[in-house]
């Protein structure tokens, strides 16, 4: 059984992300389930989906321990996260900072040193700087596909998993540039 978790804010494509990979573990034979917590997406809000596949999965959601990876868009959403990181599972984390809504307004701070903070007292961790990747993708949008394509280098699946995945999950006009983007995200 894997569990995967993939956080971060309304419009950052956390589920879509999650879709492609239920797609591979689908196409490879695999039971699947899969929880979403929206909460104010639309407004730029916290989002995550909790991905489960293995011979045999029972629930969709994912204790806290046992997340075997951690797939986070922004860095805050990876802090909002971390209790549910197994033991030995990995943090995987786009140095993406959105401001949350208070720290916008001015009545908080985004919090300092995150980066810091998950290299001392996280064991492992993959932590993503998406900004040229995206920059040669073309799209900011893009930035969902390229961690995926960082998940998936941790992953069982085939390249050509991945991309019949991809292929089932967009739409055909969106296909090239997304499968730029996994790519560019597997070569980190």
């Amino acid at each position: 059984m894997k569990n995967v978790i993939f956080a971060g804010v309304g419009g950052q494509g956390v589920i879509l992300a999650s879709k492609i990979l239920m797609e591979a573990a689908k196409n490879a034979g695999y039971g699947i389930k899969e929880s979403e917590v929206h909460g104010m997406a639309q407004r730029g809000g916290s989002v995550d989906c909790h991905v489960r596949y293995g011979e045999k999965v029972y629930s969709p959601l994912i204790g806290k321990g046992h997340a075997d990876y951690i797939v986070s868009l922004e860095i805050l959403e990876s802090m909002r996260k971390l209790d549910y990181l197994a033991l030995d599972g990995t943090l995987i984390v786009s140095i993406e900072q959105i401001n949350p809504a208070p720290v916008t307004v001015g009545t908080m701070k985004y919090p300092a040193d995150l980066e810091e903070w998950i290299k001392s007292n996280v064991k492992n961790y993959k932590i993503v700087n998406t900004e040229n990747a995206v920059k040669e993708v073309g799209s900011r949008k893009a930035m969902n596909i390229v961690m995926l394509g960082v998940l998936s280098k941790y992953l069982e699946f085939s390249m050509a998993e991945w991309e019949t995945a991809i292929k089932n999950t967009v739409k055909d006009k969106f296909f090239d540039m997304n499968m730029k983007a996994f790519n560019a995200g597997r070569a980190f």
